[in-house]
């Protein structure tokens, strides 16, 4: 059976309410040859919004354009620390120049990655504080990315107050998690829920869903059963299903209330 069918029998029937990928780069090249078809199978299982977060400058273009086709887009604009180098101001100018054009829906992806490279990690603590001031500025919440960096990213985020948002891929502990709900932000949580090793399962048995929004970072991440393999706003349905089981509740009811919390943050 093909990758299509084992989704079908997974997630059957098509879904009547709205759920939110608060969190997908399908305007990238995975996407190129068949968006069109990506973005009606999310909408069969009732992904009716999709948030894009934004990478460099390399990328915004394309994100945009993606926005422009598909009305369930909704654009973010920011850096991704990885993308922070030498000539990170210039990528800054750029944002501040695009959010005095038009509006976003967020600041993101943001924040810290000391995982691939930590060649530039000053330079990524001062993009971090550059962005997070202008999303006060802008009355936006951010995205954060915070890989092998969560406890510095809560660290930063506790010297705003009145700053929102959400650790978006959250990964980490209850007690990170605990931590991250104290400065009122919110957990993203995609296919890596689906893991057996990742250890969240627990995390969401003792929190709960009050300060959880669903998110799939696709093309990366798929849930199982497709890890390793593309992933897609239609599988937001599988980690909500995933969710569910774990915490004893219905998969509308996941739905619902991850899908408010989206609402509530992003003021949709």
């Amino acid at each position: 059976m093909n990758n299509l069918g084992i989704f079908r029998q997974l997630c059957p029937t098509l879904k009547h309410h709205v759920v939110i990928d608060t969190h997908t780069h399908i305007y990238l090249p995975e996407f190129d040859t068949d968006r069109a078809i990506v973005m009606e199978r999310a909408a069969a299982q009732g992904i009716g919004t999709l948030l894009l977060p934004a990478i460099d400058g390399s990328t915004h273009e394309a994100m945009l354009a993606t926005e422009r086709a598909f009305p369930a887009c909704r654009a973010m604009i920011g850096l991704h620390p990885c993308s922070v180098k030498a000539d990170f101001e210039r990528e800054l100018d750029d944002i501040r120049a695009r959010l005095a054009e038009r509006s976003f829906i967020a600041i993101g992806e943001i924040g810290l990655d000391f995982y691939w490279d930590k060649t530039f990690v000053e330079q990524q603590f001062t993009a971090f504080h550059a962005q997070i001031r202008l999303a006060l500025d802008h009355d936006l919440p951010i995205s954060i990315h915070s890989r092998e960096a969560i406890d510095e990213a809560i660290g930063v985020v506790r010297q705003y107050p009145g700053l929102r948002g959400v650790f978006h891929c959250f990964s980490g502990t209850a007690v990170q998690a605990a931590q991250i709900i104290e400065t009122g932000f919110y957990l993203g949580i995609g296919g890596v829920v689906t893991f057996k090793k990742a250890g969240l399962d627990a995390v969401l048995q003792e929190i709960g869903l009050e300060r959880v929004v669903l998110e799939t970072d696709a093309p990366y991440l798929a849930p199982v059963p497709y890890r390793g393999k593309r992933n897609e706003p239609a599988y937001t349905a599988l980690v909500a299903a995933h969710i569910a089981r774990v915490c004893g509740l219905g998969e509308g009811v996941v739905e619902e209330i991850t899908t408010e919390n989206a609402r509530q943050l992003f003021k949709l």
